[in-house]
């Protein structure tokens, strides 16, 4: 396999790999820090899905860092391809810094709000879909929940014996399986919210921080209408952070401010909404409850820690949300 990537970049790309090194991180692609002859430093993706979705993603990517948003460049191929043939690839410029997965704290909160902010600003112009305002009751079908709970509980209910993360998970699902009908009302209680292009995963692995500033960001999407709200609130109210303490409501706040004044045209009503549709989607959703059921190989430490936080991170985002609402408006008030 080495010796295939570094023939692709040397014949595909014109780059002459001396250090190849494999990067524990990605879950539909397979990473490589490539380090050239000249020293300079690449970031190699290779695929293993749908290269036309991966295609799409890139170019939604180039799309961002016309608008100014800190991406990597991508490095084409000698054919001008963005995507290498003869070794399903992209191939990046490596970006120094750390993912946000230690969660978001201090003078970070302001950067990223403006990062977002003018991310959100430039795929609303994304001609793949024109922004609208649409009922919030779209950013999750809680009607379909039930059943998919019910099947998690069911299954683990068949097992004879569980460890001890399926016994957590099993109690976990019957816990918001209850909770169901709240989530609901929370979602007919919003106003019409925004749904326009967004990144799609904007989750912490793919925020890159280098001391307070946002160095990249990274791995989106192919362009698909979403609610900004829902976007906002992945990595502002993402469990690595909530889990910290009671500091993320105002270092929401402050994203949130600093958000508007690099995307002044956002509606007051998504900024206050985040933590709602937030609140509402995972409360909904049996994602990483199901996989010892669905995929037990993607059962690891790390991930039982993050279905831990996950949970926890939607309890007190329910238990808190008519206080951070409230606040959140109080400072979003328009300017006299």
């Amino acid at each position: 396999m080495l010796t295939d990537i570094a023939g692709a970049l040397r014949d595909s790309y014109g780059v002459h790999a001396a250090e190849l090194h494999r990067i524990p991180a990605g879950t539909n692609t397979i990473n490589y820090r490539v380090v050239a002859e000249n020293g300079r430093r690449w970031f190699a993706k290779l695929y293993r899905g749908d290269f036309e979705r991966e295609r799409a993603a890139i170019e939604l990517t180039e799309f961002a860092r016309d608008g100014k948003v800190p991406v990597p460049a991508v490095r084409r191929t000698l054919d001008g391809d963005v995507i290498c043939q003869r070794v399903p690839m992209s191939l990046w410029e490596f970006v120094d810094g750390e993912t946000a997965e230690g969660g978001i704290t201090g003078a970070r909160w302001q950067a990223v709000g403006t990062v977002l902010g003018r991310l959100h600003r430039r795929l609303a112009e994304h001609p793949a879909a024109t922004p609208t305002r649409q009922p919030a009751v779209g950013v999750r079908d809680v009607s379909k929940a039930p059943r998919s709970f019910d099947r998690v509980i069911d299954g683990y209910a068949s097992r004879a014996q569980l460890n001890p993360f399926e016994q957590w998970a099993w109690e976990a699902a019957k816990e918001r399986r209850g909770l169901l009908e709240r989530a609901g009302s929370i979602l007919a209680e919003l106003p019409d919210l925004t749904v326009q292009i967004v990144h799609g995963d904007l989750a912490s692995p793919n925020l890159m921080l280098r001391d307070d500033e946002v160095a990249a960001v990274i791995d989106f999407q192919p362009p698909s209408p979403r609610f900004i709200a829902w976007e906002i609130a992945r990595i502002g109210c993402d469990p690595r952070t909530v889990m910290l303490g009671d500091d993320w409501i105002d270092g929401l706040a402050d994203l949130l401010l600093a958000y508007r004044d690099e995307h002044p045209a956002a509606h007051v009503d998504d900024l206050v909404s985040s933590v709602a549709t937030g609140c509402a989607y995972t409360l909904a959703s049996t994602y990483p409850l199901a996989e010892p059921l669905d995929d037990p190989g993607a059962v690891t430490p790390s991930l039982e820690l993050y279905a831990r936080a996950r949970h926890e991170t939607a309890l007190v985002l329910l238990e808190r949300l008519p206080d951070v609402q409230e606040r959140l408006r109080g400072r979003l008030r328009p300017r006299p």
